[in-house]
């Protein structure tokens, strides 16, 4: 398996770990009631939802995954 392919894999499973995932649901589910079902896009949820998105993810997931990328980029310089 390719290590891009790897590191999403982690990070979707992190992200699920630690409910970020649900949160983003609820968030989601927050906006569709207040602008109503037939007033909301996904473009609409996308511009709403991405900064909530980044702000929530843990500082846990972002440093683990840093590692494991300068971890990658340290054995391609050394073949």
């Amino acid at each position: 398996m390719q290590p891009k392919v790897l590191l999403k894999e982690l990070l979707r499973t992190r992200l699920i770990e630690c409910g970020w995932r649900d949160q983003l649901k609820v968030q989601c589910k927050e906006v569709v009631r207040e602008k109503g079902l037939e007033n909301v896009t996904v473009d609409d949820l996308v511009t709403v939802i991405t900064p909530k998105g980044r702000a929530l993810v843990p500082d846990s997931v972002k440093k683990e995954l840093l590692q494991r990328i300068k971890t990658f980029l340290a054995q391609q310089t050394n073949l």
